[in-house]
């Protein structure tokens, strides 16, 4: 079929196949002989055409053994050892299996991995596997032969070009290209993780990523093509040698591509994990409902027009049951049945479903029936009352850092849902390891608030078969308690700024340490070399997170750094105050500091120095942030709660600072704060702190984030704190009113909080 053809030619859906029980995660095309495919259902399946019609295939094989949902597949040519093929597979459980397709059974069991498979490719007789493990291995008849650590954060795929190298894509958000265990290039250029690669013939290497676009790669790095169209997680992408790509996404679509644009949209009713190429042109899609989909442009292959009204009828479905009314779903209205109930009231008012929209009535008390008002929209103000994530409404929407240089995550949750549940499908959404899952359900039950969360004592947890374990409660207890549920408050836990440049800041040091060496007067106060290579021993024990449980500092170390603070001229201080303000992440780091500062005050004495006018701005941003970490030790809630009134009028100018990071520091240190005296019961520290919260709420020009931390200190104040009747006498509501009309979401969410706590008695 010549790319002329397909060009002019939409496509349609030709079969569905059924038979997975769960979604189905990959897709493999196994030459003309057939398709296999994965899922989270824990098997492989193998699909041949159906000998009594052309158009369609059947299930002839089902591959059983692993232990966990299946994700990568790759298929083995027949050859003597496998007479009719075989599939190689990847999955959850870290294991890659190898299935010769005439008997249906497991040949090889490839051990190794460490967390779960996410490619798996072969090169020649070797095969290739790629894991969230961060590692590539390669295997020959069925023996480990070399590993090596090809990306610092989760490898998500892997493929082989025609010429023989290997390329890798990982949630670093680079690709890298490999001949052997050599990386011969780094490709950058996404925003977010990489998560599906594919040759294109003749061209270069596509890759899919989380940021939602597609991009072409030359083989030397040159980016030839962005493709943006998808409004969300981009899972795969693959290409024909007609010129065609297609690629599938968790937006509910299949997207065609032709020359950078997208010439079609398949839509899906759920999220599209693989999408493939049939050697003759024809699209295999793999879908979150369990189903596999065969496209066609083949007007003799095209579904009888049953299927495809009954495929027609199962998306108006899918979107019924997703589209909301006035915040509510509209499958859950009621229909004009209701109608049929007189009003309680003049004016009532009631929305009805009629057909695939909801319409508005209100009771007419006169005339005793119900007047049509119009139809229901979701204005701007209904979406304000929910996060909202790809098009989908939720109670919340969080931003998960996983840390380790790993892009930000977005976790939708709803108080309805099942958090165990919630769990583990995001997890297997993002290529996470399920050991994280209880620290999620944590965050989850942390940033919502559900102190009393009890979990339903029938819920049966699907992956050790018991019941579930909540922290820091007995397992009977049943329901959410029923008290009024606020969107951002109370506020759990510090804020601290972790992000350091360290090779700027030991540049920065160097520069200033060059300077005095040259001035005759101030030469004394320079380094040494040993004290320079210590600095830098204290960056490499900084810089190496993973280790912060059993690295050490010594006494001497902080002590250096102090006498710098102490010593050095007050405009070279910032970068000295920049590590300091790393060092206190550090838990022995923080110990250490914290013997100085009970001896003899060098932080009050460093905040002193680097904020006495006129402050330099890189002194007060570095010392704020710096003080603002200190929250995270408990060891210094004693000295932060002595020396508040001091430290907050330090620090009081930020807020009439020009500079935006100096802004949202001084309201992460006064949220910070506000969290501290009300685990305190420190009311003549709480009215300090809420006055100083309300003068930046009331900045309506202020950049959002300082105004959003201030606002969520003053309602956690609120609610927690001893200190309600003041923000009231300080007219709180007002502030509230003006917040909730904001346009942005989190500002109009928080001002809610706070008005409804205002009308609580």
């Amino acid at each position: 079929m010549s790319s002329m053809e397909i060009d002019f030619k939409q496509y349609e859906l030709r079969c569905q196949l059924r038979g997975h029980e769960d979604d189905v995660r990959g897709i493999c095309v196994c030459g003309s002989e057939g398709i296999a495919t994965s899922s989270r259902d824990r098997t492989v399946r193998f699909w041949s055409l159906d000998s009594s019609d052309k158009c369609k295939y059947v299930s002839s094989k089902m591959l059983l053994g692993h232990s966990s949902f299946v994700g990568p597949l790759a298929w083995i040519a027949p050859d003597e050892e496998f007479p009719e093929g075989g599939i190689v597979s990847g999955g959850m459980d870290t294991m890659v299996f190898v299935w010769d397709l005439r008997t249906g059974e497991k040949v090889q069991s490839l051990k190794g991995h460490q967390l779960q498979v996410t490619g798996v490719v072969l090169d020649g007789g070797d095969i290739i596997s790629s894991s969230v493990d961060c590692t590539l291995r390669r295997w020959r008849k069925g023996q480990p032969v070399e590993s090596w650590e090809a990306h610092k954060s989760a490898i998500q795929a892997v493929i082989k070009l025609p010429s023989g190298e290997l390329v890798s894509g990982s949630t670093d958000t680079t690709l890298k290209l490999w001949r052997g265990k050599t990386c011969l290039h780094t490709f950058s250029g996404h925003t977010d993780t990489v998560r599906g690669l594919a040759v294109m013939h003749g061209l270069g290497i596509l890759s899919a990523s989380h940021d939602g676009s597609i991009m072409l790669w030359a083989q030397s790095g040159e980016v030839l093509m962005v493709m943006v169209g998808h409004t969300s997680i981009v899972y795969s992408v693959d290409a024909h040698v007609s010129g065609l790509i297609v690629s599938g996404s968790e937006d509910h679509f299949a997207k065609i591509w032709k020359d950078g644009v997208c010439v079609q949209s398949l839509e899906h009713p759920g999220c599209v994990w693989d999408a493939k190429f049939l050697e003759n042109g024809d699209i295999v899609t793999a879908c979150s409902d369990g189903v596999v989909r065969i496209w066609t442009v083949d007007q003799e292959n095209i579904a009888d027009p049953v299927e495809l009204e009954a495929y027609a009828s199962e998306l108006s479905e899918y979107k019924l049951s997703r589209k909301s009314v006035g915040g509510l779903k509209l499958v859950d209205l009621p229909g004009l049945e209701a109608l049929q109930i007189p009003g309680t009231s003049d004016g009532q008012t009631k929305i009805v479903r009629e057909g695939d929209n909801g319409v508005a009535y209100s009771w007419n008390m006169r005339e005793q029936k119900w007047d049509k008002i119009g139809e229901v929209v979701d204005g701007p103000d209904d979406s304000m009352k929910h996060s909202v994530l790809d098009g989908v409404q939720y109670d919340y929407v969080f931003d998960v850092d996983i840390g380790d240089g790993e892009p930000i995550r977005k976790l939708p949750y709803n108080r309805s849902d099942n958090l165990y549940d919630t769990a583990d499908k995001w997890l297997l959404k993002e290529n996470l390891p399920l050991s994280y899952r209880q620290q999620i359900v944590e965050f989850i039950l942390q940033n919502t608030g559900q102190k009393d969360f009890n979990i339903d004592p029938t819920f049966r947890d699907p992956y050790t078969g018991s019941s579930a374990y909540v922290p820091g409660q007995p397992s009977y207890a049943s329901g959410i308690s029923a008290k009024p549920t606020f969107k951002h408050i109370p506020k759990r836990g510090m804020l601290v700024f972790d992000a350091a440049q360290f090779d700027g800041i030991l540049k920065k040091i160097s520069e200033f340490n060059n300077t005095l060496l040259a001035d005759l007067e101030k030469k004394d106060l320079s380094l040494t070399e040993p004290e320079i290579s210590r600095l830098g021993a204290i960056v490499k024990i900084l810089k190496d997170t993973s280790h912060y449980h059993t690295s050490r500092f010594a006494d001497v170390d902080i002590a250096l750094l102090l006498k710098l603070l102490k010593s050095w001229p007050v405009a070279m201080i910032f970068p000295v105050i920049d590590m300091l303000r790393m060092t206190v992440l550090h838990p022995d780091g923080a110990t250490v500091l914290l013997r100085h500062v009970e001896v003899n005050d060098v932080v009050m004495e460093m905040i002193m120095k680097a904020t006495t006018d006129p402050a330099l701005p890189a002194n007060l941003l570095t010392s704020i942030r710096a003080v603002t970490n200190f929250f995270k030790n408990s060891s210094y809630y004693g000295w932060l709660q002595k020396h508040r009134s001091d430290i907050l009028d330090a620090f009081s100018s930020c807020l009439a600072s020009p500079n935006k990071n100096l802004q949202l520091a001084y309201s992460t240190l006064i949220l910070n704060y506000a969290v501290l005296l009300i685990e305190k019961k420190d009311e003549e520290g709480q009215s300090h702190v809420l006055s100083a919260a309300l003068e930046i709420a009331e900045q309506e020009t202020l950049e959002i984030d300082s105004r959003f931390r201030a606002l969520v200190a003053i309602g956690s104040l609120m609610l927690e704190g001893l200190v309600k009747k003041l923000a009231m006498d300080f007219d709180v509501g007002n502030i509230a009113k003006a917040a909730k009309a904001s346009k942005e979401a989190k500002i109009a969410e928080i001002g809610a909080d706070i008005e409804l706590l205002t009308k609580q008695s």
